[in-house]
């Protein structure tokens, strides 16, 4: 701030200066530390393997020994596991109430040497009470959703009991608009098949998002407006 005044700069135009510079700082900090921190859908690196010793004219070498009688499927970090997506749900839901209640009561009113006692020939003694209610309610809902495809994930962490957590994202881009599937979750080894998949029914705890970005998403989606009416904020 010194220096701005020094170049002949107001006191309050510095410190407005000054603060604009400051807070121009801290955003270019944080989006540096933005872009070094990473997607948490990464995929996984694979573990490095021990560093070849020199030859010493042995065919067999430590850490680069193949499995002639193994199946070719996933089970290292890193690994690629190809996901069938199968997803399939249909619920419905249906509730219908009706109530009713009447009720009446009549009151007599007193008589007087045999005739009931009036004013202007109407009984001023006699009354009566009905009422009644009625309710009817009824309501439904339906819901339907359907995933096909595939999608190849990668290996992030083995279990101690031999389960794999993988993990994976794919990203399409038609015109001006992005798709995305990400998966997630925890898969059995023996429930890989030998071409290297399993469907998505067998991936326990499993996490599926399927949405989109750009122009088409955006025009789908309603406004600010709109949505504060349709939330629960809404009093009416």
């Amino acid at each position: 701030m010194r220096a701005f005044v020094a170049n002949g700069l107001s006191p309050r135009f510095a410190l407005a200066l000054a603060a604009l510079t400051m807070f121009a700082a801290n955003l270019g900090g944080c989006a540096l530390l933005k872009h070094t921190r990473g997607e948490a859908w990464d995929p996984a690196v694979p573990e490095a393997l021990p560093a070849r010793p020199a030859p010493n004219g042995a065919i067999y070498q430590a850490g680069y020994d193949v499995q002639l009688f193994e199946n070719s499927i996933a089970h290292r970090i890193g690994d690629i596991l190809m996901i069938r997506m199968v997803e399939s749900t249909d619920a419905s839901k249906s509730t219908s109430t009706t109530t009713k209640k009447s009720s009446s009561a009549d009151i007599t009113g007193p008589t007087v040497a045999g005739r009931p006692i009036t004013i202007g020939g109407t009984e001023v003694l006699k009354g009566g009470m009905d009422s009644s209610s009625k309710f009817d309610g009824s309501g439904a809902s339906r819901q339907s959703n359907s995933l096909n495809g595939t999608l190849s994930v990668t290996v992030v962490q083995r279990l101690d009991n031999g389960n794999l957590m993988v993990r994976g994202e794919k990203w399409i881009t038609i015109n001006q608009g992005r798709e995305f599937v990400r998966l997630s979750g925890i898969v059995r080894p023996i429930d890989i098949d030998p071409d290297n998949s399993i469907p998505s029914s067998k991936v326990a705890n499993a996490r599926i998002a399927y949405s989109g970005k750009g122009v088409v998403a955006d025009s789908a989606a309603p406004g600010l407006l709109a949505r504060f009416f349709n939330s629960s904020w809404m009093p009416f």
